[in-house]
């Protein structure tokens, strides 16, 4: 059984499991995921158990939604329009990659903190998922990026995908909240962890998070908007299994975190200046050949011209005085 449809939305957070956070988002009924289809819509509102749950479109973008002949130079007109079409090449590419660049930063919340992760010790590690459901079939691909978002951040993860809570197959999220606390209760014996918990019946899905009291000071609200934004993402990406859906969403969510975002203007506006500076050296080192070379050719026609011009054709100056300097030669060399 793989991922179905869906739609999803956040509203605001809180907190719950005595100082722990929470929060989550939850979707309606859709067409299936493998099939490409887009969600539906969802219809939660309302806030439960300190955590947060939402309603909005799983397709839609953004922070709020879940889950780049010659003249003297001799420069000659075709060589002009070459530099022109390779100059017209390299702004198309670099409006591409803008585009891309700004595409894709808005579909994920900037990470605007500086996070250290937690220290070493502060886990006592577990396994890392529970598949109710039987999507898991590689293990190895599942836990890959589990691992790598602890590595990264010190908080050990640990997904839950179920169809049901407590025997019910239509939830409400209050019972989803309190199903998702009181697992964190039973599956750990410290507060580092990051509890995330997969629901999905029918076309219908739910997620939820709780984070420990060690664990909140690093995945706060944004960093799990970033975790939750990932999901939401590859939820519809039909090439990966359900094993990548899952690792792939925690390892680049991991890498976000903890990184400050930079404005994609910077990465932009670098890689725009970089191609303009090659652009130039190219245009000068291409002027500088053609101009070496056209005064080569004209040394070289002036020598054949001078050596193809019979001496009667010199003046009486220049003859006596060609004379002279082969006449002075041999004596200054006897000299030496």
């Amino acid at each position: 059984m793989g991922r179905s449809g869906g739609s999803g939305g956040r509203s605001s957070g809180g907190s719950s499991g005595g100082s722990r956070s929470s929060g989550g988002r939850s979707g309606g009924f859709g067409s299936s995921h493998r099939s490409g289809g887009s969600g539906g819509f969802g219809s939660f509102g309302s806030s439960s158990g300190g955590g947060f749950f939402g309603s909005g479109s799983r397709m839609s973008s953004g922070g709020s939604n879940y889950g780049g002949s010659g003249g003297p130079v001799g420069c000659g007109c075709g060589a002009v329009m070459i530099i022109l079409v390779i100059v017209l090449i390299v702004l198309l590419i670099i409006g591409v990659f803008v585009a891309s660049v700004f595409t894709s930063s808005s579909e994920i919340t900037k990470s605007s903190v500086a996070r250290q992760p937690l220290p070493a010790g502060s886990v006592n590690e577990t396994e890392y998922y529970t598949d109710e459901l039987g999507w898991i079939n590689n293990q190895t691909k599942m836990e890959e990026g589990l691992k790598y978002f602890y590595q990264k951040t010190g908080v050990q993860p640990y997904v839950v995908i179920v169809d049901n809570v407590n025997g019910s197959y239509n939830p409400t999220e209050s019972e989803l909240d309190s199903y998702a606390n009181a697992l964190y209760d039973q599956l750990f014996a410290d507060e580092a962890h990051l509890l995330f918990v997969f629901y999905e019946y029918n076309d219908f899905y739910m997620d939820r998070y709780v984070a420990g009291t060690q664990a909140k000071t690093v995945i706060d609200t944004e960093a799990a908007d970033i975790l939750l934004d990932y999901i939401d993402r590859n939820y519809y990406d039909s090439s990966l299994t359900d094993e990548e859906f899952f690792s792939n969403s925690f390892r680049d969510a991991a890498d976000r975190i903890m990184t400050v975002t930079k404005s994609p203007w910077i990465a932009a506006m670098t890689t725009i200046g970089i191609v303009f500076a090659v652009v130039i050296l190219a245009i000068l080192l291409f002027v500088w050949w053609r101009h070496a070379k056209n005064q080569k050719n004209l040394e070289a026609k002036r020598t054949a011209e001078m050596l193809n011009t019979p001496l009667e054709k010199f003046d009486d100056v220049e003859i006596d005085d060609l004379a002279k300097k082969y006449q002075d030669s041999p004596s200054d060399q006897h000299k030496d």
